[in-house]
């Protein structure tokens, strides 16, 4: 899987940069290739396939013996392992719900971890996307969310989810941020100059 490369990344910090002039949010981007490597799920999947495809061969021809049906089993979980290690594969045995969890709890400890809830006027906003679980969410402080709702946001997060699942990244990241920056102007419009968190788009490799 592609990030953005810094050219495109660079366009997303104009982006934010344009929209922090004329608004006094703190807005930050980050950007994950995956929420979660998984491994656990790829294990249990590699151990079920272990337990049930030697034995169930065994049941209808009866030509396994002992040996060589550990053998089967063990030469099985490794090969599935490696096989449900590749990231196209492993996103597909995942369920939506887990997938989502996952990625709703890094984007919880990513606004703890970048000080967006350490702004001066509770105005910190996260961007944030998870390429591998098509997963978009926008996260504001206090001083957003007592003048926007968070249903303000649900359309904006689901035009750029539909643009992430299409492999339009970068212009879904334009676009939510011209469509929020609308909103912010509006309901919080700039009173002073201020830059308090970096303007790049974070990169989770």
């Amino acid at each position: 899987m592609t990030l953005l490369s810094e050219s495109e990344q660079r366009q997303v910090a104009a982006a934010i940069e344009r929209i922090e002039r004329e608004t006094d949010a703190e807005l930050v981007t980050v950007l994950a290739a995956r929420a979660d490597d998984y491994t656990y799920i790829s294990l249990l999947w590699a151990g079920l396939l272990a337990l049930l495809l030697p034995g169930s061969l065994n049941l209808i021809g009866g030509w396994l013996g002992a040996g060589h049906l550990l053998l089967a089993q063990w030469t099985t979980f490794i090969l599935a392992s490696l096989l449900f290690r590749l990231p196209a594969i492993t996103t597909r045995l995942i369920p939506r719900p887990i997938r989502h969890w996952r990625a709703g709890n890094l984007a919880r400890r990513q606004f703890i971890e970048l000080g967006l809830h350490h702004t001066e006027a509770q105005s910190g906003m996260l961007i944030f996307v998870a390429e591998a679980e098509r997963y978009v969410e926008i996260l504001v402080d206090r001083g957003i969310s007592s003048r926007l709702d968070d249903a303000a946001w649900q359309a904006i997060v689901e035009a750029f989810t539909a643009q992430v699942k299409r492999g339009e990244t970068l212009q879904g990241f334009l676009s939510c941020i011209e469509a929020c920056g609308a909103l912010l102007k509006e309901h919080l419009p700039a009173t002073h100059e201020r830059n308090e968190l970096p303007d790049r788009l974070v990169i989770l490799s």
